[in-house]
């Protein structure tokens, strides 16, 4: 069996002022069983795992970032340590908690490249950039790194950093923003060692999560499977040779897994320590380029269906997250997008044995950006019944209750687009028409649809969990009719009352209620208090 070594020199006379260990020092926020919240270092987090619920982190890519690095630890201690391992394995540790014996022997192993200020190896940072030619002589401020502040010409509102005068962080900070960096930075122009950059692993991309009732059963869930070929192992970044220059400068290569993907170097960087021990300034420059393989994406993106084949879920606008749903689904294959690798292992683990709670909640996280500017960070939570995650007949089911409700909005768009055009006083029908999806398309109209319809998506869930297909059906076609009548009240009132807002309004109501009729017709029957044309009476 195959594992890189490394032996562990330790400072002499307790720790130098450039010595920041991941190991001990505390930097992981987490929250404790007793609901308390407390920064631990990597051993305590594994020596503790029986205490700790849940990461605690205010950022979503810091949380990300940092459950991407526990999982190249466990995956890289239990492969020295064991070899290969089963899915009865893994749900004995998810049962019972982590070997943490063997996770911390490698971290002591590894001891000296958990050091964030050492000077051969700091942690996912580059030593020789503090002797290129390119960056010896050059700093950046630490907000570089930092996805949220001003940095260079790329401004943010209500930040008014200033390149020449940052503020401290302290090291804590800095490893945290580190890790997200390294996973979400977006590509761009960088003009150190190469004019451009390819975007981090995860740039842009919304990533799944699925979740345990515990720290240890998440990564349980998350946690891929060993290499199959020993003679190329998936290394994470500490377990590899030292970055040159001519690594940085090199064409974009693809990475040997998921451990090279969760540590990848995106960006070369170098935190510089004050004599306070506080970082103030860092070397920047371009990192080792990632190049993407269609057959090997990343273990937490989904793909949606789009226009021109698989698309990467990110978060669009305000766009529902549960209409992407189809694509976290193992079991749904191309026709509704692709999986995340890292659900389809959560899948073959409740496959192998009762977990006693039916359901899996999930965490969907990340950061959305358009080429270089930053637009936007969120945290969503998904409960998804068990039988979405195995049963292929259950998720088509579920995929019929999507698609119907994005079919329904299309059509009831074109009639509402049609009347607000018509109902316009001037202008050629073409320019109108123009003017009318632009107006709708800027409005509340999609956002309230989709809300709406959002709230009876616990309980059809639910139903679908239960085995009660009919009952959810029925209940998603009758909710979808109200949201649809909403629409159409809404629609009305802000046409206003002229007499041609009036007339089209009376043109366009059978075509609006007829689409309803037609795009429900296999959902729900007419309910008491619906009249033949579609809409609700009180």
């Amino acid at each position: 069996m195959y594992c890189s070594l490394w032996r562990a020199v330790l400072p002499l006379g307790g720790l130098a002022l450039d010595h920041f260990s991941l190991l001990e020092q505390r930097w992981i926020p987490v929250r404790l069983t007793s609901g308390e919240v407390v920064s631990l270092g990597l051993l305590d987090v594994f020596r503790r795992q029986s205490d700790i619920a849940a990461l605690a982190c205010s950022r979503p890519p810091t949380m990300v970032g940092v459950i991407r690095l526990l999982l190249a630890i466990v995956h890289r201690a239990l492969s020295c340590s064991s070899g290969r391992w089963t899915v009865r394995d893994r749900f004995n540790w998810h049962r019972d908690g982590l070997p943490a014996d063997a996770i911390v022997l490698y971290l002591e192993k590894w001891r000296s490249r958990f050091n964030l200020f050492d000077p051969d190896f700091p942690f996912m940072q580059v030593a020789v950039l503090s002797q290129a030619e390119e960056t010896r002589d050059k700093v950046k401020p630490w907000t570089q790194i930092d996805l949220a502040s001003a940095s260079g010409n790329t401004p943010i509102v209500f930040d008014h950093a200033c390149d020449l005068m940052p503020t401290t962080i302290t090291p804590a900070d800095a490893v945290n923003l580190l890790l997200e960096y390294q996973s979400f930075v977006p590509g761009g122009l960088v003009k150190v060692f190469r004019s451009s950059d390819k975007a981090g692993p995860l740039a842009n991309t919304a990533a799944v999560i699925p979740v345990g009732p515990m720290l240890w059963q998440t990564l349980c869930l998350n946690l891929h499977a060993p290499a199959v070929d020993r003679a190329i192992d998936d290394l994470p970044c500490w377990e590899r040779l030292a970055l040159t220059t001519k690594d940085l400068a090199a064409a974009p290569t693809l990475a040997t897994g998921p451990n090279d993907r969760y540590t990848h170097v995106s960006r070369s960087v170098l935190l510089l320590r004050e004599p306070d021990g506080l970082v103030r300034w860092l070397r920047f420059g371009a990192g080792v380029a990632l190049d993407e393989d269609v057959q090997a994406p990343d273990p937490m993106a989904a793909y949606r269906k789009g226009a021109l084949g698989l698309v990467r879920l990110t978060f669009t606008g305000g766009r529902a997250l549960w209409r992407d749903l189809p694509a976290l689904l193992p079991a749904v294959g191309a026709e509704g997008g692709k999986a995340p690798s890292v659900l389809e292992y959560a899948a073959t683990l409740r496959a192998e044995a009762p977990m006693g709670n039916p359901y899996q909640p999930v965490w969907v996280a990340g950061l959305a950006s358009d080429q270089a500017k930053l637009l936007r960070w969120r945290l969503e939570q998904i409960i998804l019944p068990e039988k979405l995650l195995l049963s292929e007949a259950d998720v088509r089911d579920f995929l019929d209750f999507v698609q119907v409700a994005d079919a329904l909005y299309g059509a009831l768009r074109s009639v509402a687009v049609r009347l607000i055009g018509n109902a316009m006083p001037k202008g050629e029908p073409r320019e109108r028409q123009a003017v009318a999806r632009q107006r709708f398309d800027v409005g509340q109209y999609a956002a309230g649809f989709f809300s709406t319809v959002e709230r009876s998506l616990p309980r059809v869930l639910r139903l679908l969990q239960e085995g009660f297909v009919d009952e959810a059906r029925t209940t998603w076609g009758n909710t979808l009719r109200q949201t649809g009548q909403h629409m159409w009240n809404v629609l009305q009132k802000n046409q206003g009352f002229t007499p041609n807002a009036l007339r089209e309004q009376a043109r366009q109501a059978p075509y609006f209620f007829s689409a309803i009729r037609r795009q429900l017709r296999d959902f729900a029957p007419v309910s008491p208090g619906v009249d033949q044309q579609g809409r609700v009476h009180e």
